[in-house]
């Protein structure tokens, strides 16, 4: 079982310039050069991250996180890289005396008025009118700036000015960005990670990737505290087998789907190599768009909404019965959502090796979930002389949630791109380090 405290290191491949939305003919650019960041997945304390009321409404309390420097002079930040988000956002350091309980205003909080290239998005900018945030920007009348807010787990909000700065990637030229700059996002948990924000990775048009012209990106997180590689831009790797699904997108607008998230389409679900009795209408989104499945690597683990969820229980409990004593409380639910749970005697690892994979099915590819992955040991959760373990497939009817969500725990050790020009995601099954040699990459 992979430590949550997972150390990965990140290393970023730009194109040697912004690449345009078009998919017209180019001439040939020289090859990229790679920029090395460091990523770590890191404890986040639970009700940190804010969250779009369309999307994730729970708590999860380990993220993927990205050190950048932003502003000038540069003032380093570290921020949790979220395919599931649009609007970049960044914990802004209050005027005057500390305000509220914000933890990370204690040192790695962003200092707007220490930056000169700093600048508040007025009412009457395009970027104001943004219609893919879940929930629109607002005017201040009285300092005619562009507000925003974002939900938090715990359904409180909070808000802050839509801003401007540059973003230095490595030695690329600094590219400004629209982000929030937020003046009360963090509770005041004394061990939380000081995390100063979140950058947004989807395809609206506020994200980093719209921003910076990316048409192309990719990552492998590993699952040991050594090395993963995320590429930022174009690489052609004839080493990996990539195998693509299409994304998904409706042809008319619906009111619960998020026509900016990475969405695929779900096609089956095995476990052991036994096809779960699913119709594919559980599978597929419906009329409102409820049920779509979205690539998240904002988000830990994964999670199937309820029909899907039960037939998953029942068939990867039968399997196990010979090899695992089911928890059997039915008031226990780790994060209020993972209720498929095991005793296993203190101080020894379940059998990983021996329990059956639970592969998802999409169109022309799939991904599958095994060994360490299946389960994950629920902190300070005791029976008697047995640690508690969970399946790491939630169920998002208790969350609530109205969708399908795979999240970057059941990404190690995977090779995921998307591909924006071709509308499709990418997985293949590959070592991080293996990957990392392969690429010529001392990591």
């Amino acid at each position: 079982m992979p430590p949550p405290l997972l150390a990965c290191l990140l290393l970023l491949f730009l194109p040697a310039a912004a690449r345009p939305w078009s998919v017209a003919a180019a001439a040939p650019r020289p090859a990229a050069k790679p920029r090395v960041f460091p990523l770590r997945a890191r404890q986040v304390p639970a009700g940190a991250l804010p969250r779009p009321p369309s999307k994730l409404r729970f708590h999860h309390n380990v993220s993927l996180t990205v050190s950048l420097a932003v502003g000038t002079p540069p003032q380093n930040v570290t921020m949790v890289l979220d395919t599931g988000s649009e609007l970049s956002w960044l914990l802004c350091a209050p005027v005057g005396r500390q305000q509220g309980n914000a933890s990370a205003a204690r040192g790695a909080s962003f200092r707007p008025r220490a930056s000169r290239t700093f600048a508040a998005v007025p009412c009457g900018s395009p970027k104001c009118s943004s219609r893919d945030l879940p929930e629109p920007p607002s005017c201040d009348g009285a300092l005619r700036q562009c507000r925003v807010s974002l939900s938090y787990a715990d359904g409180s909000t909070s808000d802050g000015a839509l801003a401007t700065d540059v973003f230095a990637v490595g030695d690329a030229p600094p590219l400004r960005s629209a982000f929030g700059c937020m003046t009360n996002a963090y509770d005041s948990s004394p061990d939380g990670v000081a995390t100063a924000g979140l950058l947004g990775m989807n395809r609206g048009t506020l994200s980093f990737v719209s921003q910076a012209s990316t048409r192309r990106f990719s990552y492998c997180i590993s699952d040991r505290d050594d090395a993963g590689v995320l590429l930022l831009g174009h690489s052609d790797l004839p080493f990996l087998p990539l195998n693509y699904t299409p994304m998904y997108q409706p042809t008319l607008p619906l009111p619960y789907f998020d026509r900016v998230a990475y969405s695929v389409q779900l096609l089956g679900i095995r476990v052991g190599g036994k096809s779960l009795p699913i119709p594919a209408s559980v599978l597929a989104p419906d009329h409102t768009g409820a049920g779509q499945t979205m690539v998240d690597s904002g988000t830990q683990f994964t999670f199937l909404l309820g029909d899907a969820y039960s037939a998953l229980k029942a068939e990867f409990l039968r399997q196990t019965k010979p090899l695992l004593p089911a928890l059997d409380d039915p008031n226990f639910a780790f994060e209020q959502a993972f209720d498929t749970c095991f005793r296993v005697p203190a101080g020894r690892p379940p059998p990983s090796a021996r329990l059956p994979a639970v592969s998802l099915l999409f169109k022309g590819a799939e991904m599958s979930v095994a060994g360490d992955r299946l389960l994950y040991k629920v902190p300070g959760e005791r029976r008697g002389g047995d640690g508690v373990w969970c399946l790491t497939f939630g169920n998002a009817d208790m969350v609530p949630l109205t969708a399908y969500v795979i999240g970057h725990h059941h990404q190690m050790n995977l090779w995921v791109e998307y591909d924006l020009e071709r509308g499709r995601v990418g997985f293949a099954p590959v070592k991080c380090d293996v990957a990392s040699e392969r690429l010529g990459l001392m990591l």
